[in-house]
């Protein structure tokens, strides 16, 4: 017999076998500054080039993001996992806190950019919309800045890794 509810437990156990990179996604504006980590994030095309950016409805953040209009997406390198637990919220810091960490830089469009971020895109929301959820931003990206040092951080059976050797050296 179907059971939703594990059905749904079976698919978040599926996902977690997904290797994904860790991104801090960030925004700053009339509504304020914000940030957070997420690993829902895809790009979509080169042409305009833009990314899908998912983040769950129930995020105190979504306004904020909403109504700035941009977000930057900052790809972290194996050395920013601290980083990433702050803006996932598995530490005591506060926003504001998180953003006085060293590293911190306004971008071309005026957004934090995380520096020693593998990459950072920064870019304009052009579409929202809300899939069960999550809010799924379709962002078309204005700025990019890419860090030739560097290993990637993923997220894998819920844990956070360093991207093995062999793969930083394939792409390098």
């Amino acid at each position: 017999m179907y059971d939703p509810e594990q059905h749904r437990l079976r698919f978040r156990d599926a996902m977690a076998s997904l290797p994904a990179a860790v991104n801090i996604v960030t925004t700053q504006g009339k509504a304020g500054r914000c940030g957070i980590t997420a690993t829902a994030v895809c790009s979509v095309t080169d042409t305009p080039p833009t990314v899908l950016v998912c983040i769950n409805s129930r995020s105190a953040m979504n306004p904020v993001f909403a109504q700035n209009g941009r977000m930057c997406v900052n790809v972290l390198n194996d050395q920013q996992e601290e980083m990433a637990r702050h803006f996932a919220g598995m530490t005591e810091l506060t926003m504001e806190q998180r953003f006085t960490l060293e590293g911190w830089r306004d971008g071309a469009l005026q957004q934090p950019i995380l520096q020693r971020a593998l990459v950072s895109l920064e870019g304009e929301i052009q579409q929202v919309q809300t899939v069960g959820t999550h809010h799924v931003y379709l962002l078309e990206i204005k700025d990019i800045v890419l860090t030739e040092e560097g290993q990637g951080l993923i997220y894998f059976k819920r844990q956070f890794h360093a991207t093995p050797q062999q793969i930083a050296e394939a792409l390098a």
